[in-house]
């Protein structure tokens, strides 16, 4: 250290900006940067301050603190690595499941226990005879799970009834992951399958970047969410 102040590469401030940010003019962008670059600086000159009115002895046991710090955060590195691999190894454990859950709920593969009668004869009075597989499995996950029920309007259950799975997997470039929604031929639009796609600032917090969201191609016109 020294004595010697820390100072910081600001050279790709601009690059780094939020999305926000481009909404401004040119000049208010240029004002922000600079303003950024001062703060920066001038936070980086307040830690040296700091670390100059430490007595010689105290700045030494802070430093062997930082060197222990570095050591932690590479054991932290390594536990990322290997997390993500244990992810992806029962990843693939998990899928012959859902393969067996999505043959369950649109009706392909019929379960042990489960007769095939006539319709007639399953009947009772007042209700529907049964129907193939699980119908609105996926709607009724949705409102009963906590944080999507929230989310879920009146206007979007009648196409969320042909739903027919939902599949989860890892992006690496950019870090992050995606969603598939799988549906039936419906009224509603065209697609197959809608996509939603999340690009993480870090993947291990997690801290969302920004999410990119479905193309629904109707009769008529496209509409991006």
């Amino acid at each position: 250290m020294g004595g010697e102040k820390e100072t910081f590469d600001t050279s790709d401030l601009n690059a780094s900006l939020p999305a926000a940010a481009a909404a401004l003019s040119a000049e208010d962008r240029a004002g922000l940067v600079n303003a950024l670059k001062d703060k920066l600086q001038s936070l980086a000159g307040q830690h040296a301050d700091v670390l100059e009115t430490l007595s010689p002895n105290v700045r030494k046991r802070v430093e062997f603190l930082r060197e222990i710090q570095s050591q932690h955060d590479e054991i932290e590195a390594k536990f990322f690595e290997e997390r993500a691999a244990l992810e992806a190894k029962y990843q693939k454990l998990y899928e012959p499941l859902y393969t067996k859950r999505y043959g369950i709920v649109n009706g392909e593969v019929e379960v042990d226990g489960v007769c095939d009668e006539p319709a007639s004869e399953n009947t009772v009075e007042g209700k529907e005879p049964d129907a193939k597989g699980v119908p609105d499995f996926w709607l009724t996950a949705m409102k009963t799970n906590e944080v999507l029920s929230e989310e879920i309007q009146e206007r979007d259950e009648a196409a969320l009834k042909y739903l027919k799975d939902i599949k989860w997997s890892r992006i690496e470039d950019p870090k992050g992951f995606k969603l598939d929604f799988f549906f039936d031929t419906n009224p509603f639009f065209k697609n197959s399958v809608l996509t939603k796609t999340y690009h993480m600032v870090d993947e291990d917090d997690p801290i969302l970047e920004k999410a990119i969201g479905f193309v629904f191609c109707f009769c008529r016109f496209v509409l991006l969410f």
